[in-house]
């Protein structure tokens, strides 16, 4: 880790450890790209030939991994090439090299800390609704801000499959307020001053209808252990949920 003091604050990077992660693979002759993954590409299991050696494909997921810790702009990138750790196929190798070309456009990037004040804690979830083509699994991801500070994300396969984009939108929200229990228990124990409920924003207008609507429907009796937990946090006045659109969200992040 490299830590670089500002007046307005410090910012964590990786600096070194990605340099060096460009250089054991290889990556000079190759030119930087924009994105760390291509969106018009959907990795499957067996969509090219297998890897004689796949030990190097599973060291580069690994350390790319680890690489997460500052740089959550590749965390869904890396949960996809972290899905066939076990047979890994000549497409997925490509798509790893396409995250180390977007790395190699800026290896300084980090995690910047401001030194402001603002305790205010928001997070922001969303999921990809079937998007694992073999098991149609939904992927959740959020992240969650002390201040403009991020302090908590994650990119996660959800563990079973949701029967519509609103369930796996609720299951989305219902880990991102299981992260947010664990934080706030831990800015109590250091004593840092907290504005209850946490505002949690979510783009599924049905999503939130079903946390305000007490009462279960058969259509939602199978996510009824994630209806109860999320509403009591609700209720407790530990979040409070609100909608938001994508294009706020992206524009809020820019």
């Amino acid at each position: 880790m490299e830590v670089l003091y500002k007046e307005d604050g410090v910012l964590i990077s990786q600096r070194k450890f990605t340099i060096d992660l460009l250089k054991e693979f290889e990556c000079a002759r190759y030119s930087s790209l924009t994105s760390p993954l291509d969106p018009s590409t959907k990795l499957k299991v067996d969509e090219s030939p297998l890897l004689i050696d796949p030990c190097n494909y599973r060291k580069l997921v690994g350390k790319l991994n680890f690489l997460i810790n500052t740089r959550l702009d590749i965390s869904y990138s890396v949960q996809h090439l972290s899905q066939y750790m076990q047979s890994p196929r000549e497409s997925h190798l490509k798509a790893a090299y396409h995250v180390l070309r977007y790395l190699k456009g800026d290896p300084s990037l980090g995690i910047f800390f401001s030194n402001s004040k603002d305790y205010g804690i928001r997070a922001f979830c969303d999921s990809d609704w079937a998007a694992c083509p073999e098991t149609r699994k939904s992927i959740s991801g959020y992240i969650v801000l002390l201040g403009n500070n991020p302090i908590s994300w994650k990119s996660k396969k959800q563990s079973t499959i949701s029967l519509s984009s609103t369930e796996a939108e609720y299951r989305a929200a219902r880990q991102v307020v299981g992260e947010l229990v664990w934080v706030v228990t831990l800015l109590e124990e250091l004593t840092v001053p907290m504005n209850l409920p946490i505002l949690v924003f979510c783009d599924s207008q049905a999503a939130l209808q079903i946390a305000r609507n007490p009462v279960f429907h058969e259509c939602t009796k199978h996510i009824e252990v994630d209806c109860h937990f999320v509403r009591n946090k609700q209720q407790e006045g530990l979040i409070s949920l609100h909608h938001v659109t994508q294009r706020a969200a992206c524009g809020h992040f820019h």
